[in-house]
């Protein structure tokens, strides 16, 4: 008890900073614990990577559905005439923390593709320097250069596509916030002048989507489709 309580007199007089920097290392400890369960599971770093991919691009497919839905319920909530306007204000408001949740999904499953790739592709730079044969070793570096860029430019398709989500987000929020400060008919009235806007960020939320799916996708097919790495 005695122990507990000083161990809280430390956290409460630690700086702010130092807790989360102290937070994120248990984090990054307990993802590494993770990935290393799984290699003695018999899961290399390569297959736990292309599971991860995979997630991350089930996971931007699910959100582009959700953000359209969330669309189509706005446009359908500024489109209506009459009606109970509560119910329109949930309905709308149940359709932005669904895209909340969709989108923190989206971010998470991004920071786990990094995290295991990272592990990966360090573990392969030091295994190289392990052989023997200059022939091997060069053809080991070629493969690692090659995976690399591509991981790279799926990576930064898919980031692109997650900071997409932002300003859609924000536009659902202003105008749920708006509604429910608002509900009568001239505040719906009000809401179709931010429908065109959030139309085009909507489709240009889709379109990176879209193209990171499709890199997420081409990235399985290479890795897949390749000679094992160096690394395991």
């Amino acid at each position: 008890m005695m122990f507990t309580t000083k161990f809280n007199r430390v956290l409460l007089a630690a700086p702010f900073a130092t807790i989360l920097l102290a937070g994120a290392g248990v984090l990054e400890g307990c993802a590494s614990a993770g990935i290393a369960m799984r290699e003695q599971m018999g899961i290399p770093k390569r297959e736990q990577l292309v599971d991860r991919v995979g997630d991350a691009r089930d996971a931007q497919t699910e959100a582009k559905q959700q953000f359209a839905s969330a669309l189509e319920e706005f446009m359908a909530v500024t489109g209506a005439q009459g009606g109970d306007l509560e119910v329109k204000y949930k309905s709308l408001n149940r359709e932005f923390e669904r895209s909340k949740d969709r989108a923190d999904d989206v971010r998470s499953r991004i920071t786990s593709v990094e995290t295991v790739a990272e592990k990966l592709f360090s573990e392969w730079r030091v295994e190289m320097e392990q052989y023997g044969s200059a022939t091997l070793r060069s053809k080991s570096e070629r493969r690692y250069d090659a995976t690399r860029r591509e991981y790279d430019a799926l990576i930064q398709k898919m980031k692109a596509a997650s900071a997409k989500m932002d300003p859609v987000l924000t536009a659902f929020n202003d105008q749920v916030l708006f509604l429910k400060h608002n509900l009568n008919a001239r505040a719906i009235a009000s809401l179709q002048d931010s429908a065109s806007e959030i139309q085009g960020d909507v489709a240009r939320l889709v379109q990176e989507m879209e193209a990171s799916i499709a890199e997420a996708n081409a990235f399985i097919d290479s890795i897949q489709g390749a000679e094992e790495p160096a690394a395991k």
